[in-house]
C-alpha cells in the first residue's frame, strides 16, 4: 500500500503519543514526536542558561542543536537524541514540563522545528503528533486526527505519568501545569493548537486504548479506499 502521512494533534495528555505509537507499530511506520523535539530544545536552553527572551541568543543556540529520533532496539520505540545524547527519558521531567510551552511559543523555535519535521516527513509513512502538524507542518496530510478528552481525566493520566518518576509531584500541580499549557498553547501568536477543517476529532476520554486504535485504523482503511 502507499505509504501517507498520518498528524495526530491535540491538547496534553490526551493520548495523542499513545495512539501515534500504535498505528506506526502497527502499520510498520516511523512515529516521531514533535514534543519530543521542542522538550530536548527546552532541555538545551536550560542546561546552557539560555535566555530565550533574547532573539539573538535563541538564534545563536538553535544553530548548536541537532535533533535525530533513532529506534530503541529493545522497546522497538524511536527515541530522541539531542547532539547525540539520547535524552528521551531526561526531557520528561516536571521542571521540562513546565517551560516547554513558553520555548515552543518562540516564532525562531517553531521555525527550526517544523523544518526539521517537514524534512522527516519526506518519505512519508510516518505517524507524527503535536499540537500543529495538521495545520502547519502538514496541511496535505492524508489523515488528521484530532484528540481531546476531559480535563480530569488528562489530569489524572499524567499524574500517574509523573509519579513513576518523581513520588513528591502533586496533582495540584499537575492539573496547574496542564492548564497552563493548554492556555499557552491555544493563544500563542505562532502556529496556535487549533483542530484543522479536515481532521477527525477522537475524544477517548471513554474508550480503551484499543477502542482508540481500532477507530484510527478504520478511519484509515476508508480515507486508502477513497
Amino acid at each position: 500500500m502507499k505509504k501517507i502521512v498520518i498528524t495526530i494533534d491535540g491538547w496534553s495528555s490526551c493520548g495523542k503519543s499513545t495512539l501515534a505509537k500504535q498505528m506506526a507499530k502497527e502499520l510498520g511506520y516511523i512515529y516521531i514526536d514533535s514534543g519530543a523535539m521542542y522538550r530536548a530544545i527546552t532541555l538545551y536552553f536550560l542546561r546552557h542558561h539560555i535566555d530565550w527572551t533574547d532573539k539573538a541568543e535563541v538564534t545563536a543556540a538553535l544553530k548548536e542543536i541537532t535533533l535525530e529520533f533513532h529506534p530503541n532496539q529493545k522497546s522497538r520505540q524511536s527515541e530522541i537524541f539531542l547532539n547525540e545524547e539520547n535524552v528521551e527519558y531526561l526531557i520528561r521531567d516536571l521542571v521540562i514540563a513546565e517551560k516547554v510551552s513558553e520555548v515552543a511559543a518562540i516564532k525562531d523555535v517553531r521555525t527550526f522545528a517544523v523544518s526539521a519535521q517537514q524534512k522527516m516527513g519526506k518519505k512519508k509513512g510516518i505517524v507524527m503528533d503535536g499540537r500543529d502538524i495538521g495545520t502547519t507542518v502538514f496541511p496535505d496530510a492524508a489523515l488528521k486526527i484530532f484528540m481531546t478528552a476531559d480535563i480530569a481525566v488528562r489530569v489524572e493520566r499524567r499524574f500517574k505519568e509523573m509519579y513513576e518518576k518523581n513520588p513528591n509531584v502533586t496533582i495540584e500541580e499537575v492539573k496547574n501545569n496542564l492548564e497552563m499549557r493548554d492556555y499557552i498553547d491555544s493563544n500563542r501568536e505562532v502556529s496556535p493548537l487549533r483542530k484543522a477543517a479536515d481532521a477527525i476529532i477522537i475524544d477517548n476520554t471513554n474508550i480503551s486504548m484499543e477502542q482508540q486504535l481500532n477507530y484510527a485504523l478504520d478511519l484509515l482503511k476508508k480515507i486508502k479506499q477513497g
